[in-house]
């Protein structure tokens, strides 16, 4: 006997926070914190009414203006599920204190709704945390699309439809062509050409951030732009095996960061030798303490290395239109560097209508990160930039940097070298107090083509309170500047430490900041002169929170 079906659920205004957004793997996290949630309403779903965006960032506001979730996945095998779970984040307990919305949802695009009223809400709910896709299948790839249908008195806005981006038009291939801000001097870049046409071994690095690193490519391995800028360099180049690729992305982490971990993660403490380093640090640098100081350091670190490799500066942009580049490009005109902005290509013409290329959810797997199709344009960015230096031959027969003239910004750091448990421990003396254990939870990041993780700074100084009371770290050293990098984390056991330079107070060392495991580089000594130092590293714990670590240092003598 046939049931019959119950009366038809009101018709409720929706909009998209996801449309077809591709995910790959057993597990993937997409994030909705730190603002990501409003700003893919507004990039996906175009809400652009305040107060609504605003109800996004909360708990407390998502209750008040959503109804329920609409989740729909699709793959190829419409027999499979996926595990869905929509965490939100607690405020004393960030990972455990919060509600999870909990679905298995099947692969076949059949919408699933779930409802607010249903979810067991906590005392300490906070923000909207993350949605978690789950699968036993280690390739499992599909697209998710979900929608937030809204409670009554609110009014979804109009859901726009997207074209195809064609990337074979003249408006698409002139949009690349934007991109290219400065060809600079091509010596060294033609030194790479000649060595790779001639056979030679030619190793191609990348450093910068999350979106180096592959955020939003799925898989990230060979999605990512740097992969496929590798790919396309390598067919310009004569497509041989004798062109190598080093990934080095970290998420979330300035120059500040990228200065000290360059020499281990780029040439592998020497062992590797890049002929070619793109840096991206545009969307990243706004936590650069030095405001530029260190970017400049880092360029200026790798041109001074002896085997002479070329540099290209790339900035990339977020889904605000925001970047550096107004700050940086002026290390790329003092070095005479060839520059490539993603900015420049795209932000015009996200906001003309009629001549319109790519939409911002085209191009956006969220605020930060570009989708597949947003990689891809940011290699042709760069791969016409290859392209355009080799139709004109490569003319400049010599470059001179001319380290000795007065820097665009700042050259406080060319020297600096990082100092853990493994290197450099000579060139200052430690007593690590209580700090005897090593931290294995660490940041940890896809390197090259690989999809498992290597985790950062393996090599740290780790206290733990609940086995040891001696919380003091010390450093003698003489130095011009030094950096501690410390590790941030969202979980309940991370304990505050306070800083002190030659007994004075510096800055407090608070994990909880950034509130994930992340890698934070903060500068404790900053002079002109060298001079001896003595430094405290001094742990507050209580029976809680009794956990802090030193990831390494970044030294200046």
């Amino acid at each position: 006997m046939v049931k019959a079906p119950t009366d038809p659920e009101k018709n409720r205004g929706f909009f998209f926070t996801m449309k077809e957004k591709e995910f790959y793997g057993k597990r993937t996290e997409l994030y909705q914190d730190a603002c990501r949630l409003p700003n893919s309403a507004e990039v996906t779903g175009n809400v652009h009414d305040k107060e609504m965006l605003k109800l996004l960032e909360t708990v407390d506001g998502f209750k008040k203006l959503v109804h329920s979730i609409g989740v729909s996945i699709e793959m190829e095998d419409k027999d499979q599920s996926i595990d869905f779970r929509f965490q939100f984040y607690g405020k004393k307990d960030q990972y455990g204190g919060g509600a999870n919305i909990y679905a298995t949802i099947p692969a076949d695009g059949s919408e699933q709704r779930l409802y607010l009223k249903d979810v067991e809400w906590k005392e300490d709910d906070n923000v909207p945390g993350q949605i978690i896709l789950t699968s036993e299948d280690e390739k499992a790839r599909g697209f998710i699309t979900l929608r937030l249908y809204l409670n009554d008195g609110f009014e979804a806005p109009e859901q726009e439809e997207e074209s195809p981006v064609d990337v074979d038009s003249k408006e698409y291939k002139d949009m690349i062509s934007n991109s290219l801000m400065q060809i600079g001097n091509t010596k060294r870049i033609g030194k790479l050409i000649e060595k790779a046409k001639a056979g030679k071994d030619v190793t191609i690095a990348y450093i910068g951030g999350s979106i180096t690193q592959g955020a939003g490519a799925t898989p990230i391995n060979t999605e990512c732009y740097a992969y496929k800028s590798f790919v396309g360099f390598k067919r310009l180049l004569g497509d041989g095996d004798n062109i190598h690729y080093v990934k080095a992305g970290v998420g979330g982490t300035p120059s500040e960061l990228g200065m000290l971990r360059f020499d281990r993660d780029v040439t592998n403490d020497g062992k590797i030798k890049p002929d070619l380093v793109i840096v991206e640090f545009a969307v990243n640098d706004e936590g650069d303490e030095t405001q530029g100081d260190c970017y400049e350091s880092l360029v200026r670190k790798i041109l001074k290395l002896d085997y002479e490799p070329a540099v290209i500066l790339l900035f990339s942009v977020f889904a605000d239109d925001f970047n550096l580049q107004d700050r940086l490009k002026p290390v790329g005109i003092r070095y005479e560097l060839p520059m490539v902005s993603v900015k420049d290509s795209l932000v015009p013409q996200f906001y003309d209508r009629a001549k319109r290329i790519i939409t911002k959810n085209q191009f956006f797997y969220d605020m930060f990160h570009p989708t597949n199709l947003g990689h891809t344009i940011m290699a042709a960015c760069l791969i016409n930039l290859m392209q355009t230096i080799m139709e004109k031959a490569a003319k400049d027969k010599e470059y001179d940097p001319d380290f000795e003239a007065k820097p665009a910004i700042g050259n406080s750091f060319d020297n600096v070298i990082l100092v853990d448990k493994k290197d450099n421990t000579d060139m200052l003396t430690i007593n690590p107090g209580g700090f005897v254990y090593t931290d294995t939870v660490l940041q940890s990041v896809e390197r090259e083509l690989d999809l498992e993780l290597t985790p950062e700074f393996p090599y740290n100084w780790m206290y733990d309170g609940s086995k040891n009371t001696d919380n003091v770290f010390t450093v003698d050293v003489e130095c011009k500047a030094l950096v501690v990098i410390m590790k941030d984390t969202g979980e309940v056991d991370g304990a505050v430490a306070k800083a002190y330079v030659d007994g004075e107070f510096v800055r407090d060392l608070d994990p909880y900041v950034n509130r994930w495991c992340h890698c934070n580089p903060l500068i404790l000594i900053n002079q002109k002169n060298t001079a001896a130092h003595h430094v405290e590293i001094r742990v507050e714990s209580d029976d809680i929170r009794n956990k802090f670590t030193i990831l390494g240092f970044g030294l200046v003598k």
